[in-house]
């Protein structure tokens, strides 16, 4: 596994540059458009559910304890010209209140990991880029998210949602799996280990004793690498080369 150092002012930046975007595209989409990578949702259910998250992070990340907080409360929907305006402000709160916390600073997560404002940061990165792309295919005109970003994204997607359990694919499933983003020069090697989950291996510290021959591969660029794993495009957008089940069931969204 290659190291990718990505850092808070890097997913800040990354939230600064995909909110407007994430923006135009709802209101160029409009309410009652369907949006096709997430089924059963129109824009405006996507827009309700980001600007409750949004607001949700922002009043939660900033407690400076890391107890769970209570759930996001869902107001009643307003009209869509408030509903615009209510993404909006909650962008622009969301990205000052995460611009001021240290990346120390204590934070709930509901990761098995370290309890910091930098999970969120990073977190509402990977939100808002994959939403945005929602947006633009409801829009009909999605635009990849950015290498960088996505390759990061797909360590989020196996060092934080995997280790989580919040695995959408088939959990009984044996074997390595090779993901290459052939835009990035990065790639990974994920050890399924059936209902024990899975394992992101460092091929820099792997013994010669240990099989990571893998069983399947698939190889694509970071962004439709990150959408395929967050459920958003199918297998065959990538070259998928061995068991293509073993490769679904790396898939959390």
């Amino acid at each position: 596994m290659n190291r990718l150092h990505a850092t808070k002012d890097f997913w800040l930046a990354a939230l600064r540059a995909d909110s407007p975007a994430l923006q135009d595209a709802v209101a160029q989409a409009g309410a009652d458009t369907a949006v096709p990578s997430c089924p059963g949702w129109t824009v405006a259910d996507l827009v309700e559910h980001l600007t409750s998250e949004l607001r949700w992070v922002r009043e939660s990340a900033a407690r400076g304890v890391t107890e769970r907080p209570a759930p996001a409360e869902v107001p009643s929907r307003p009209e869509w010209a408030a509903a615009l305006d209510g993404l909006r402000r909650e962008l622009t709160g969301t990205i000052e209140t995460l611009e001021a916390l240290d990346a120390d600073f204590p934070a709930w997560n509901w990761a098995p990991q370290a309890k910091k404002a930098s999970f969120w940061q990073r977190r509402m990165a990977h939100e808002i880029s994959v939403h945005r792309w929602d947006a633009e295919s409801a829009a009909q005109r999605a635009t990849p998210i950015e290498t960088k970003l996505a390759a990061d994204g797909v360590n989020e997607v196996l060092d934080t949602w995997l280790p989580a359990g919040r695995r959408k694919g088939p959990t009984d499933l044996r074997g390595v799996v090779h993901l290459v983003a052939t835009d990035a020069s990065y790639e990974w090697f994920v050890r399924l280990r059936g209902p024990a989950g899975v394992a992101l291996l460092d091929t820099g510290t792997i013994l010669d004793s240990d099989d990571h021959h893998a069983r399947a591969q698939a190889t694509g660029s970071a962004s439709d690498l990150l959408l395929m794993l967050m459920g958003r495009i199918d297998t065959d957008r990538l070259v998928v080369t061995g068991d293509p089940r073993l490769v679904s069931a790396l898939r959390t969204g």
